[in-house]
């Protein structure tokens, strides 16, 4: 089932968003989501912040700054399907579904896709601790300031958010909340989402 996601405290509806709440961050816990939603009124996005690319668009070609291995360009997924999960060590909806996304990686189902992080969060060692409290396997990588692209351009104006991508760079569905993305629902709806690559897919 999916679960409300926080709002990103840097990114609201596309456009840079500075929180009231901004230095209280890595203190936020599970279940104070209410103080995570908090945000004041957004502001103009930074000079040569990338929009948000919408579903059937391509991505443009970004580089990722490597968290639990080298850094990598966002093009060089290209020619497999690629499931992009936006997350922050501070999100708790982020952290539940964290051992899913690697569950799906490592099964028969999620063999046929690659599937990475990105992580928002501001303090790349809080973010790197986590992942090795975590045991993460994927590849991480982390957004960086002031321009956050690739926040903007994958729509992370609330996290959990996860983005999956074609074979050629082109969005095809993005889904918003924490998932069981190993769950058989859960894989059925990629299925579905990548084998409608060629119609209008649902954005949630």
């Amino acid at each position: 089932m999916s679960a409300a996601g926080f709002r990103n405290p840097k990114v609201q509806a596309g456009a840079l968003t500075v929180s009231p709440i901004q230095s209280l961050r890595q203190s936020i816990v599970v279940g104070a989501c209410a103080l995570a939603c908090l945000a004041s009124p957004a502001t103009a996005a930074p000079q040569g912040a990338p929009p948000m690319v919408a579903v059937g668009q391509v991505l443009p070609d970004a580089m990722m700054t490597g968290l639990n291995g080298p850094n990598r360009s966002l093009s060089s997924y290209r020619g497999r399907p690629l499931i992009i999960n936006v997350w922050a060590s501070w999100c708790g909806p982020c952290r539940k579904e964290a051992a899913s996304l690697e569950r799906l990686a490592w099964s028969a189902a999620g063999s046929r896709y690659t599937v990475i992080g990105i992580s928002t969060d501001d303090d790349r060692n809080a973010a790197a601790k986590w992942l090795r409290h975590s045991n993460a396997t994927i590849n991480h990588y982390i957004d960086t300031g002031p321009r956050w692209p690739l926040e903007h351009m994958l729509g992370a104006s609330s996290i959990p958010v996860t983005v999956l991508v074609d074979a050629q760079g082109r969005v095809v569905g993005r889904f918003r909340g924490a998932r069981d993305w190993d769950s058989a629902e859960s894989i059925r709806l990629i299925e579905r989402t990548f084998a409608g690559a060629g119609r209008p897919a649902a954005t949630r």
